[in-house]
Formats: structure tokens, sequence, C-alpha cells
């Protein structure tokens, strides 16, 4: 008589994702190390190719900057920046169990000294912001990498949310966005004419340095 096999319960498929995959930092003193990513669709990493490409764009401008991470989801950008020679981070991103995890690969990479996760709204936070409790003395490095979307439902609050950024901002501090050609870079972007924009389709990466500001 053959034994009955032992079935397991059923997992969701959001259940398999969770926990499931990982990135890893792909330049800098932390490369090949990797970091933990749900897999939840809430959180979009920014692709790899697009994210070798970002620094490349940057370059050794990355070192000693204060990092600000608007939309961090995975802390990929941030983990990068800090791999490479950035001074420190302010990693901000709206979903709970997301901003625990930044907290956990930042431990895992030896990283949790060097920033500050804050759990909440990223347009929140900005109108709330007092920028004198951001680094003065250090160029910041922003990092604007929302759901594409935000940039058709909620494309004003993102153009302040830029304009809220650049003023307070030391001076040749960096601006990194990342949208997709539904929004329209060269036009909508804060001091257009000063924005070094590139396509790597879907994403359109677009790269300014603050003392090139022009109105």
């Amino acid at each position: 008589m053959s034994k009955k096999r032992k079935t397991r319960p059923a997992r969701s498929m959001k259940a398999e994702r969770v926990g499931s995959t990982s990135l890893r930092v792909i330049g800098g003193r932390l490369r090949g190390q990797r970091f933990e990513y749900t897999g939840d669709p809430v959180t979009r990493p920014m692709k790899q190719r697009v994210r070798e490409a970002v620094f490349n764009l940057v370059g050794p401008a990355v070192r000693g900057t204060h990092v600000i991470d608007l939309f961090a989801g995975t802390g990929a950008l941030s983990w990068e920046a800090l791999s490479r020679g950035a001074h420190s981070a302010t990693l901000v991103e709206r979903h709970f169990p997301t901003a625990r995890i930044i907290r956990k690969n930042a431990q895992s990479l030896g990283l949790a000294e060097r920033i500050e996760t804050v759990a909440g709204d990223t347009f929140i936070w900005a109108r709330q912001l007092d920028p004198t409790s951001l680094p003065q003395d250090r160029r910041w490095l922003v990092f604007c990498s929302p759901p594409y979307d935000f940039y058709v439902e909620r494309k004003d609050s993102l153009i302040r949310l830029l304009k809220s950024m650049l003023l307070p901002a030391p001076a040749e501090s960096m601006i990194v966005v990342e949208c997709d050609q539904r929004f329209d870079a060269v036009a909508d972007l804060p001091g257009p004419a000063s924005w070094d924009i590139r396509t790597y389709s879907p994403a359109v990466v677009a790269i300014l340095t603050t003392e090139s500001v022009t109105e």
C-alpha cells in the first residue's frame, strides 16, 4: 500500500516573492555585495543598466556628498553612492515594510551609522523640511526616482518637490531624475536648459548641477 504524499499549503504569489530576491551593488568598495529586495510591485528598482549609466555620468562627483534619496525603494541608489565614496545619506520611503528592509540592508552592508531612514510620504516630508536639518557643508546628491505614474498623476507636485530641493542645495550639488517618456523632461524640469538628459528606454535620466541652473 503506497504512502500518501504530504502536500504543503499553497503559497500566494506575493508570499513567494517576498524575501526571495536580492540585488547587488555594481561599483565601489561594496561591489558585488547583495542586499534584500522583497519583489513587491510597490517597489520598482532602477534597472541595473540604468543605475550603472547614472553613476558613470555622476562620476567622481559622488565623493563626499550627502545623498538624499527621495523615493528610496530598495535603497539601491544610496548603497551605490555610499559604496563609491558618498559620505552619508537620507532615504525617504513611504512603504513601511520596505523602509524596514532598508534599515536591515544598511546593517548588513555596514552602513547603518551613515544613513537616516525616513518612513513617510516624500511630498509631506519635503513640505515640512527645514533645510538646515540636512548637511550644509557638503554637496548634495539628490535622487528622484519615483513610480513613473507619478509624472502623470502628480506632475505638479513632483515639479514643486524638485524646486524645493534645488533652492536650498549647496553649490555644485547634483540632482538626478529618472522618469519615462510620458514626462517632457526638456520642457517641464526646473531650469530646463541646464539638464543633461539621456534616454535608456523606457527610462529617461536627467542630471543637473546646481551651479548651472538657468531661469
